[in-house]
């Protein structure tokens, strides 16, 4: 007899145990943190996070889900309510409003969530369209290169460049040293050889902007040496005037490409229409509607990103 066998011969059936002797089921594992002391500091003083209170404030929104809008398809998880908490600053109602705004934004728009995986977008990650650049900025962030002329219209519809964004994004966020809820704090927002046109429209928009993000809009044309006066040489491809050596879109596309299970179990499951739960009980005052979907999340089209 093998030893494989022998092992099942000697090794007791489920069956065979009474219902005091069955083992425990599994829980789901809890939250460990990740992040490093430096991060917790920073943390700490920017996002209003404390080590000590970080499990209670999350089960406080947890029984806020459950309590308010008990209806709603979501993952309760340590983990992931941890991110609206961390991009609200800790603030109940609004980390909640922000959740339940997500949830909407993904039914709103089917065609840009519905089978979100990458393998779903190897056009659009072959060519080029957008990528992670390997190195993060001074202050930690991690630096979204979009290229939008790499874009050929005829080779894909532009919805499946949104949706790469969003992968990206959501790929990006599962770390918490990039962690600052989704959708995702932008710090900085740099436009490297625009339209001269691009100017123009944005001198018109701004007014019309909220001063903080205005400031976070920088349009350096074909000067890099004004690029590299927020993001150094060091970190930066060729292409742009740094010294990292050719923008390789490889090793971000297979990070994306091996994260695929995680995708699908996110994003390919059934999602329950806006019919099947009460827009009373899901959206009360003050929260926004599915057609009135986060618009700002759909207009990101510029080349250069620094997130935090």
């Amino acid at each position: 007899m093998s030893e494989g066998s022998d092992s099942l011969r000697t090794s007791p059936s489920v069956a065979s145990l009474s219902e005091n002797e069955l083992p425990p089921p599994l829980e789901p594992p809890g939250y460990v943190c990740s992040l490093t002391e430096e991060l917790v500091t920073k943390a700490r003083e920017e996002l209003q996070e404390k080590p000590e209170w970080r499990l209670r404030d999350v089960q406080a929104l947890r029984d806020m889900v459950r309590k308010e809008y008990p209806n709603l398809s979501t993952s309760l998880d340590d983990a992931f309510l941890l991110r609206f908490l961390r991009a609200r600053k800790f603030d109940y109602d609004r980390a909640l409003q922000l959740l339940v705004n997500y949830h909407s934004c993904r039914r709103s728009w089917p065609e840009v969530f519905t089978d979100l995986k990458p393998s779903a977008l190897k056009d659009a990650l072959a060519s080029g369209f957008l990528t992670v650049l390997p190195h993060t900025d001074p202050r930690g962030c991690q630096i979204l290169c979009i290229r939008p002329d790499r874009w050929t219209p005829s080779s894909y519809p532009i919805t499946e460049n949104i949706r790469a964004i969003y992968l990206t994004l959501e790929k990006l966020i599962q770390s918490e040293e990039t962690q600052d809820g989704f959708p995702i704090r932008i710090k900085a927002v740099h436009g490297v050889n625009e339209p001269r046109i691009f100017k123009g429209i944005f001198a018109i928009i701004k007014p019309f902007l909220k001063e903080k993000i205005a400031n976070r809009f920088f349009l350096h044309g074909s000067d890099l040496n004004s690029l590299h006066t927020s993001l150094p040489r060091s970190i930066l491809p060729k292409e742009y005037g740094g010294t990292a050596g050719e923008l390789d879109i490889t090793a971000w596309n297979e990070a994306l490409l091996a994260s695929e299970e995680d995708f699908v179990r996110e994003f390919c499951q059934p999602v329950p229409t806006c019919g099947s739960i009460p827009g009373g009980t899901l959206l009360p005052q003050g929260l926004v509607s599915d057609a009135q979907c986060d618009d700002s999340v759909r207009a990101v089209k510029s080349q250069l990103y620094s997130c935090y």
